[in-house]
């Protein structure tokens, strides 16, 4: 209460604040996010979420530094899936159809529903497999027609 009369009669002490060390630089830089494997589940996914979006929690995969986005619990039987070897981890996860699965050092699961690449290319983590793999977009000819009257 004293403090409020004190601002509200204008005589509160004024003591500037010093600029060293006042900076948000450094709090979240990428090389401070790498994941580390020999956690649980739940610290996994709490790193993981913790750094969505900004900066990102990532790992090396096939020498590729990696970044894992939209992390949740799995509370489930492990699901069939194709194993992907991750460096640091005590076992290769699995690309299955709704996204990556993980693994604590308590056996239990994490999903990781995006990747996104050191190109800057995001992809949905069950795509990982089929990710070099591009169609050709072929129109018929009234499309053809029209994407030439756009042009």
């Amino acid at each position: 209460v004293e403090a409020v009369h004190l601002i509200a009669d204008g005589k509160a002490p004024r003591i500037p604040q010093p600029e060293e060390g006042a900076t948000y630089e450094g709090i979240q830089k990428k090389e401070n996010a790498e994941i580390s494997w020999d956690q649980p589940a739940a610290a996994l996914h709490n790193w993981i979420r913790g750094h969505d979006k900004v900066p990102g929690a990532w790992t090396t995969i096939d020498g590729q530094m990696v970044t894992f986005y939209g992390s949740s619990l799995l509370d489930a039987s492990v699901p069939a899936g194709q194993e992907l070897a991750i460096k640091g981890a005590s076992r290769p996860g699995l690309v299955t159809k709704n996204g990556l699965v993980i693994f604590g050092n308590d056996g239990k699961m994490v999903l990781v529903r995006n990747l996104q690449f050191e190109d800057g290319k995001m992809i949905p983590a069950s795509k990982y497999f089929s990710a070099d793999e591009t169609t050709a977009l072929e129109l018929r000819e009234e499309e053809k027609k029209m994407a030439e009257d756009i042009r």
